[in-house]
């Protein structure tokens, strides 16, 4: 029977972004007005130094235990009135308010009372609530949430609390030794142990059943994980945190062995950014890329081993990547010395990146290796894909699209790839039409279709099936 993932009902979790110890001096207040949480960082391996006894882990969980909470998410829900008694009754009939509640963990990331956790865990409560594990609860307000990670920070108003370690989740390797805490079905907190089944998990579709753009790279782990474990803690045998536990894959809802947590370092950063921002500000590189295969690799005459994504255009054509001097057809193999091997490898290592970043891209052009400097954008600022009108969905104009819709190399623009039947411009727009200039501007991606548009009547300037025309359209 083929295994359905299921997101591990209500749990808490995030945390990513390579923060050094450094970190931990005093910073300038936030643009958001919060504070800065205190987080404590260990990068070193687990496997240095001395080592746990193996009789008992007891004394390092004991540490562990007291920072893991569980929450408790109420949502207020107004049964709708049939209009059948709004007839009968008037029709300032009011329907009877029900509160559902949740329940997931959390992890206590700093003293004064930041908990990471999951996204699902907290997504369109009214009111949260955590319980700390001496019995003591406290009202939550949430800080902000990340669905593309499914992290999410909230905060209890509280002073020096226990608190976890952070570790460099990239040193994880297969073998290593875990414990997953939480409250599974809410018995109460409880500790599983096992360990790193697999780093990187992408294509799960744990998130991106949800979030079509969402970002999976997931530790797996054999630990047991369960509903109610969703954004507790995922530790190592020092007692670090090294995940934020998210989902498993599962035929019956129940563990089979199969769970999966957000890495720190990923969460981290999507911490980081939330208490900054209130919202997660990622980098971009804009860039049309594609893993390349070993028959490219030996096409290009290169090894057939060359690992890397291959640049099939530049998107937008002023971008970062654009500005710095990269080309169709450079393969990009490492940024900042980490080796890029698959397209959601770059994505995933651009988007942790602060926008306004120098990152160092190690470059294979004609064969020959280079370094490029390039300062990376704000991905906001780079909306490529996506729906310019109600039920139009655009993408940005690709080699693949050229040759499979038959559109010269000089037409530049984005392209209509999909036209809902409920969408009122399915008369207007044509499937395959390259949107090249709206209102007399030229439009490289998404965003700038979008701020070329004005209310009242617009005037785009399309290419289709080998000729331009103008076609007017009202935006609704």
């Amino acid at each position: 029977m083929k295994a359905k993932f299921f997101a591990v009902s209500l749990a808490l979790g995030l945390a990513a972004g390579l923060l050094t110890l450094e970190a931990q001096t005093k910073k300038a207040p936030t643009k958001s007005g919060l504070p800065h949480p205190d987080v404590k960082i260990d990068v070193t391996g687990v496997g240095e130094g001395k080592a746990p006894a193996l009789t008992s882990y007891a004394d390092v969980l004991g540490s562990v235990r007291p920072a893991v909470v569980s929450v408790y998410s109420t949502k207020i829900v107004k049964q709708q009135v049939p209009e059948f008694y709004r007839q009968l009754f008037g029709g300032n009939i009011q329907g009877q308010e029900q509160k559902l509640s949740g329940l997931g963990s959390g992890v206590i990331i700093a003293s004064d009372g930041y908990i990471l956790t999951n996204n699902h865990v907290v997504e369109d409560a009214d009111e949260l609530e955590v319980q700390l594990g001496d019995e003591r609860k406290f009202p939550a307000k949430l800080i902000g949430t990340d669905p593309k990670t499914d992290i999410a920070v909230i905060k209890i108003d509280a002073k020096d609390l226990p608190f976890l370690t952070l570790a460099d989740s990239d040193k994880l390797r297969v073998g290593d030794i875990v414990f997953a805490l939480g409250n599974p079905l809410g018995i109460g907190q409880t500790v599983t142990m096992g360990i790193i089944s697999a780093t990187g998990r992408k294509n799960v579709n744990l998130l991106t059943d949800r979030e079509p753009d969402a970002y999976e790279d997931f530790i797996q782990t054999d630990a047991a994980i369960n509903q109610g474990n969703s954004g507790g803690a995922l530790v190592d045998a020092r007692g670090r945190l090294v995940g934020i536990n998210s989902g498993i894959a599962t035929t019956n809802r129940g563990n089979i062995g199969i769970g999966f947590a957000v890495p720190i370092n990923l969460a981290r950063s999507a911490m980081n950014s939330l208490i900054e921002y209130g919202t997660v500000i990622r980098g971009y590189l804009g860039v049309q890329t594609q893993t390349l295969t070993a028959d490219d690799a030996e096409a290009l005459k290169l090894p057939r081993t060359t690992r890397g994504v291959i640049i099939a255009d530049l998107s937008p054509k002023d971008g970062p990547a654009a500005k710095a001097g990269l080309h169709r057809d450079d393969i990009i193999t490492g940024v900042n010395g980490r080796e890029i091997a698959t397209r959601e490898d770059l994505r995933l290592v651009i988007a942790q990146t602060a926008p306004g970043t120098k990152v160092v891209l190690d470059v294979l052009r004609d064969g020959k290796p280079k370094t490029i400097d390039v300062t990376l954008g704000t991905l906001e600022d780079a909306d490529v894909d996506g729906e310019f009108l109600p039920g139009v969905t655009v993408q940005a104009l690709t080699n693949e699209l050229r040759t499979e819709l038959r559109i010269p190399r000089e037409v530049e623009g984005i392209v209509i790839t999909e036209i809902s039947p409920k969408s009122p411009y399915g008369d207007v727009f044509p499937v395959g039409a390259v949107i090249e200039q709206i209102n007399k501007l030229p439009i490289s991606d998404l965003a700038s279709a979008k701020r070329a548009t004005r209310e009242g009547r617009n005037l785009a300037l399309v290419y289709y099936r080998g000729s331009y025309r103008y076609i007017g359209f009202l935006p609704r």
